[in-house]
């Protein structure tokens, strides 16, 4: 992974400062992912939200991404513990991927451990709303929906 700086919403730095205070994140403890997280926040460009540019991945967003080994496709949106659920394809900021992904580009590879290996992909579309039906309209996502499926 590269060490540029990560672009993040000084709404979104102020609501995970929070978050990493919360009881969930106190129960999972110090995990790697969680302390580089903490690193890359802390050297992070700090942004107004309405300056945020469109391809970065904020809280909220769904993100595509290309896994560079298999080149499937998968997508994901970013959010808080408490929102969190695979199965609709809801991320959370504390899992190891979640981390990986905050505050990255459109063409960015990105690396986060899984059990058996490092995993690496590219991200290759971002979307700023959580919402994709509204956004590219209901063929869409039925389309994200069955991808969606197939990775959970």
């Amino acid at each position: 992974m590269s060490q540029q700086r990560i672009v993040i919403t000084s709404s979104d730095l102020a609501d995970i400062e929070k978050a990493f205070n919360s009881t969930f994140a106190q129960a999972i403890g110090p995990q790697p992912h969680m302390r580089h997280l903490q690193a890359e926040l802390e050297r992070a460009e700090v942004v107004d939200p309405k300056d945020v540019p469109s391809d970065v991945v904020v809280m909220r967003s769904t993100v595509e991404l290309i896994d560079l080994v298999d080149g499937i496709s998968e997508f994901y949106t970013l959010v808080y513990p408490q929102e969190a659920d695979i199965s609709r394809g809801r991320l959370s900021i504390f899992s190891p991927i979640g981390t990986a992904i905050l505050g990255y580009r459109i063409g960015d590879v990105i690396e986060w451990q899984v059990p058996t290996r490092l995993r690496r992909a590219r991200i290759v579309n971002v979307y700023p709303h959580a919402d994709l039906a509204a956004e590219l309209g209901n063929q869409n996502h039925e389309i994200i929906n069955a991808r969606l499926n197939h990775f959970v």
